[in-house]
């Protein structure tokens, strides 16, 4: 008796064998000894699609958003190096702005290699953190506090990766692979004001190509404070021509083959136009919105233990696994996609100061969209978050409340939704501690106050991020936790 395969002369595994029909979750796929029908292959082919545009989705956020700012820039005024956007009545909520805050003075500006060439920034004594990255959002150099000059002033270079010519002595340099590259710098407020800040970079900062050193153009500073003005990629379709305007525009080896690859593998190629057909449009249509639901997912709703600071509460990090390039062990363990796609998609600005232990030196967040239940933030319901006294912020601490839907500040009565230690006055408890109130309203009886209290608004949801300037070592060693957000009645 032959143990032979049917059609064959051996034994032939089944392992290796395509069934002549099986179910998946796209559909019954259906063979001829192995070749796909027609109508299978225009199935996985359609699957195919769909998932390339959904993980373009996810892995080119960090380029959509940067793509997002440099417009909003662009459309304020800001299309020099010369021209910088400056938020000196502080950030409030009518920009669209990835989780901005309300407690520092922003200032913004766009460097464009393939235009200016190498670019100069003078950087002021006392400037407060700043960050250039690239058009991917990934680091290129630290400013002011973190930065080489270590807020005693100084002048940056910012050059083509590939630069090979002279570099005049004095500068610290920068390599950027991109031609686009943002520049944002953050000034401390003094007694809680803004004014400080403001003259440092307005009589301080000067940007201007190296070419032209010996006449520099006088600086313009546009101010953002009280505009509406947007800076957030696309959620839509619409998602995938900011993707294809940044690969047009930048060098091709800005990201590597495989990311190149993934693009193109839905029309998006340097080089050629970016026009889907209507079958692929209509893809696309699909994909972008599965792409905006899993980086929501991620954000919102994460599984990752390592997001979570504390056991047993909701409060998370804002830069899970601790490493800016998102790499698990130093690259062991590959790319934490997951972890980039969470911050991307909350967050702007790039730096290594965001998981450095620096004591006293820059800041550290807490992100909570949850409460003691488990459940999200409801605008329409009264809650309580407990501030522990002894914070350890050696400068100030911050709750800054966002919108879910732009992930920027909650748009509200107040124009500031947040309490800031140093800017309001706060009234504290007997032991220290303070209570800050979220709510439609502000609450009434011995509990309520409007100094603490944050408006919320009915029929939204909102979260929070708790920001420590100059942090201590009870942050970093978990000894200090802020409370979690109790429902009120």
């Amino acid at each position: 008796m032959s143990d032979a395969t049917p059609g064959f002369n051996q034994l032939i595994p089944e392992a290796i064998r395509t069934p002549d029909r099986v179910d998946t979750r796209i559909g019954r796929l259906e063979f001829f000894d192995g070749f796909p029908t027609d109508e299978t292959t225009r199935t996985v082919y359609d699957h195919l699609d769909f998932l390339r545009g959904v993980q373009v989705f996810l892995d080119f956020i960090p380029a959509a958003s940067m793509e997002a700012v440099r417009r909003g820039l662009v459309a304020m005024g800001a299309r020099s190096p010369h021209q910088l956007l400056i938020f000196d009545g502080l950030m409030d909520s009518n920009p669209l702005f990835l989780t901005g805050n309300t407690d520092t003075v922003y200032l913004l500006g766009f460097l464009d290699l393939a235009a200016d060439g190498p670019t100069v920034v003078e950087i002021p004594p006392g400037c407060g953190p700043g960050t250039v990255d690239d058009a991917f959002f990934r680091f290129v150099i630290d400013m002011g506090l973190p930065g080489p000059d270590r807020g005693e002033g100084g002048k940056y270079l910012i050059v083509p990766e590939d630069y090979s010519g002279e570099i005049p002595d004095g500068y610290f340099v920068g390599r950027s692979p991109s031609h686009s590259n943002l520049m944002v710098l953050r000034g401390l407020l003094v007694d809680g004001k803004p004014d400080v800040p403001t003259r440092t970079f307005t009589e301080g900062v000067r940007v201007y190509p190296l070419a032209a050193a010996a006449d520099p153009p006088a600086m313009e500073f546009i101010n953002g404070s009280g505009k509406v003005f947007n800076t957030i990629h696309a959620n839509n379709v619409d998602f995938y021509d900011e993707i294809a305007e940044v690969i047009a525009r930048e060098p091709v080896d800005l990201i590597d083959p495989d990311l190149r690859g993934l693009a193109a593998g839905i029309g998006i190629r340097k080089g050629q136009p970016f026009a889907p057909d209507e079958r692929m449009k209509a893809i696309l249509v699909e994909a972008a919105a599965v792409g905006n639901a899993t980086a929501r997912a991620l954000t919102f709703a994460t599984r990752d233990p390592a997001a979570f600071l504390y056991p047993g509460s909701w409060w998370k990090t804002g830069t899970i696994g601790g490493d800016y390039r998102y790499l698990i062990d130093d690259g062991a363990g590959g790319r934490n996609l997951d972890a980039r796609t969470y911050f991307f998609y909350l967050a702007t600005v790039n730096t290594p100061a965001m998981v450095m232990k620096m004591i006293g030196r820059g800041s550290q967040y807490g992100v909570l969209n949850q409460d003691s239940t488990g459940q999200v933030f409801d605008g329409a319901r009264q809650y309580r978050l407990n501030i522990p006294a002894d914070v350890p912020a050696k400068n100030f601490w911050s709750v800054v409340v966002y919108d879910p839907q732009t992930r920027s500040e909650m748009q509200t009565g107040q124009p500031f939704p947040s309490k800031n230690n140093r800017r309001d006055r706060l009234q504290a408890n007997p032991d220290g501690s303070i209570d800050l109130f979220f709510g439609p309203t502000a609450r009434t009886g011995a509990d309520g106050n409007q100094d603490n209290w944050i408006q919320t608004v009915p029929g939204k949801g909102w979260f929070l991020i708790l920001r420590l300037y100059g942090p201590l070592e009870p942050w970093f060693d978990r000894t200090w936790r802020p409370g979690d957000v109790e429902p009120v009645a």
